[in-house]
């Protein structure tokens, strides 16, 4: 895990590791903050590539079966053709630059594993080790100078450490709407991550399941208003409904933007602007319908003693991590925000795109 975390930090500063797969020997840097191809090339001892999730060939219209794809790159290519290949929409679609693309190996995907832990563009630059550089490599390495994981480290980390979730401190914090709430904070092994449990009013003393929130993260919506989603009307919404069932826990997941991070969710929200639905806009950064990873939760309930919920969400993949993980969930109670002009298009693509129960309030607006 320490190593992990260590390569974590390197790849968010620009600076580039080696994932170790048998034999092979890949060195990766994030395309965020990069130095040139060229400087890789030179350290590596051979052709670079890119590499790009399954999700962001198929928004360039290419079909992949594998979940990641290495496309070698051109001695002299630029910066922008680098981002247009990363995150242009569909403007790569026909051009040569993709010839040569094959399947990606456990080196490979480890590294793209990385970029979506470290909250980057999941698209990764690589160079195997030549033969000739390998002696100067492991040099680095031995000195410090470069870090070398395992691939199979690297393509676990997505989930973090589940068990080793650590209880950091609490206070009793008295909210407009549940006066009587305690915050408890928990972090992540790896320090990038800090998430909440609001414990409201005593749910230790209820009998039966015990009223549940998991709500994620969003900066625009929570704190600003924003009127793009109805994620900060969904968040006092539910503040309000535990408390007046008797109490409860809502969980404040650090999970920004269906977990791509605010960076990424802000270059879907642009986008957005040019057309494209939410879902639509992940892909072509790189990302699935939904990046979150639950088991972050489901170590909280365990802390707190909280074994059996009635969760409020409108989102069954929340129900299915929650069963999946040991959790019971006894029922499901609907938790909606309004529906606006501003949030109609993301909330219609919540329902059809990824299977939120959201008919009845959408079918209200429609009336």
């Amino acid at each position: 895990m320490y190593h992990i975390e260590r390569a974590i930090f390197d790849i968010r500063r620009g600076l580039p590791v080696v994932i170790r797969s048998g034999e092979q020997r890949l060195l990766v840097q994030a395309l965020e903050g990069s130095r040139s191809v060229a400087a890789l090339a030179a350290l590596s001892g051979s052709r670079p590539a890119m590499v790009l999730t399954r999700h962001r060939l198929e928004a360039m219209g290419l079909s992949l079966k594998a979940d990641a794809a290495c496309l070698p790159l051109a001695e002299q290519i630029g910066e922008h053709e680098l981002h247009q290949l990363a995150l242009a929409p569909g403007q790569a679609r026909s051009s040569a630059l993709l010839s040569g693309l094959k399947p990606a190996g456990a080196a490979e995907r480890g590294a793209v594993t990385l970029m979506r832990r470290a909250l980057l563009v999941p698209a990764a630059l690589t160079a195997d080790v030549s033969e000739q550089a390998s002696h100067a490599v492991a040099e680095q390495v031995r000195q410090g100078q470069l870090l070398e994981v395992s691939a199979e480290e690297a393509l676990q980390c997505l989930a973090g450490a589940p068990g080793m979730l650590k209880r950091v401190s609490e206070a009793s914090i008295p909210l407009e709407d549940a006066p009587h709430s305690r915050f408890v904070l928990f972090r992540e092994p790896d320090g990038l991550r800090e998430h909440v449990a609001v414990v409201i009013g005593q749910p230790e003393a209820q009998q039966g399941p015990v009223p549940l929130r998991m709500h994620s993260a969003c900066l625009t919506g929570d704190l600003f208003g924003s009127l793009r989603c109805d994620c900060g009307e969904q968040l006092r919404n539910a503040v309000a409904d535990i408390q007046g069932m008797g109490g409860g826990v809502l969980l404040y997941l650090a999970q920004e933007g269906r977990g791509i991070g605010l960076a990424n969710k802000l270059r879907a929200y642009t986008l957005q602007d040019s057309g494209l639905d939410t879902v639509d806009a992940d892909q072509v950064l790189g990302f699935g319908d939904d990046e979150r990873q639950y088991a972050v939760a489901v170590d909280m309930l365990n802390a707190l003693s909280i074994h059996q919920v009635q969760l409020l969400t409108n989102n069954p993949l929340k129900m299915a991590a929650l069963r999946e993980g040991g959790i019971e969930v006894v029922s499901r109670q609907a938790l909606y925000g309004s529906v606006t002009d501003h949030n109609h298009r993301y909330l219609s693509a919540k329902a059809n795109r990824a299977g939120h129960f959201l008919d009845d309030v959408l079918e209200s607006r429609g009336h």
